[in-house]
């Protein structure tokens, strides 16, 4: 089962657009625009915030130890 996190490798500001990108398996720039046309919504700034508040960022890739 997929988990939502937000991400550490595709990131600007806290990665959660990034995090979307990743769980919806699409092209972080497509979210990164979705995200800047409801910006100017005042309740998506507010579910922006409790994203970057509530969503774990990416756990750590486990490196192979030899």
């Amino acid at each position: 089962m997929k988990k939502l996190y937000r991400s550490r490798n595709n990131k600007i500001i806290a990665g959660v657009a990034g995090g979307f990108a990743e769980y919806f398996d699409i092209d972080p720039v497509i979210t990164r625009l979705i995200c800047l046309g409801l910006v100017f919504s005042g309740a998506f700034v507010l579910a922006y915030f409790a994203a970057w508040i509530f969503v774990p960022l990416a756990p750590e890739p486990e490196h192979a130890q030899a």
